[in-house]
């Protein structure tokens, strides 16, 4: 998904994810975030419209990937958010089968696959998605995503040792006061965070954002 992003070799990537106002979207820009995540998933708190918000969403810098959230779409969905000039690539944060994500990677759609972190064993015998990027992040009683919560970071830390081909990115209960450990102790090749840096669901709290990315980056 970050592939056309060959800049700062080691440097740790930042998503700020469920975006939903242009004021938002600048302030991660502005703090130094390397992508933004918009939740295309209706029953998400977090949701944005794409067609009735699409003038904002175009009016965003071109250096800054827009990455489109969604869970378990069908084909027609997916071809229709990759379609819009304003999206860069697709995250798949749902159950999306291997066979659904070699359809995704033969029609040339840049995207990347969540996959949830339930226990220790839960990263073992994955099967190619047929992507470089992958999202690792928690799922609790109340879903995968979004929920606040971390997964076992030594579990994370091996995958990323036993899958260096892999662009692999933690999320799941990130903080501006717990990144920076994250780092350290997984290693990854970047981070994303949705609740960590809110102020109340979807409204993002600049001093937070800020934070978050300097503690990623370790300033």
């Amino acid at each position: 998904m970050f592939a056309k992003d060959l800049t700062a070799p080691g440097r740790v990537r930042v998503k700020i994810c469920g975006i939903t106002t242009l004021a938002d979207a600048l302030t991660a820009i502005h703090c130094g975030a390397d992508a933004l995540g918009f939740n295309f998933f209706p029953a998400s708190r977090r949701y944005v419209n794409a067609r009735t918000e699409s003038d904002w969403m175009a009016s965003l810098p071109k250096h800054v990937l827009k990455v489109a959230v969604m869970v378990d779409p069908i084909w027609s969905e997916l071809t229709k958010a990759a379609q819009f000039p304003f999206i860069d690539a697709i995250q798949l944060h749902g159950s999306e089968p291997v066979e659904f994500c070699r359809r995704v990677a033969e029609n040339r759609i840049p995207f990347a696959k969540a996959l949830p972190v339930v226990g220790p064993e839960a990263l073992e015998n994955i099967p190619d998605f047929f992507t470089n990027t992958v999202i690792l992040d928690s799922r609790t009683a109340r879903g995968f995503g979004g929920s606040g919560e971390t997964f076992d970071w030594m579990a994370g830390r091996r995958f990323v040792e036993n899958n260096p081909r892999l662009q692999v990115i933690v999320a799941g209960g990130l903080t501006p006061e717990n990144v920076a450990d994250a780092v350290r102790t997984i290693q990854p090749f970047g981070v994303d965070v949705t609740t960590g840096v809110e102020s109340s669901a979807g409204r993002k709290d600049p001093r937070r954002v800020e934070a978050f990315i300097a503690a990623a980056r370790g300033r």
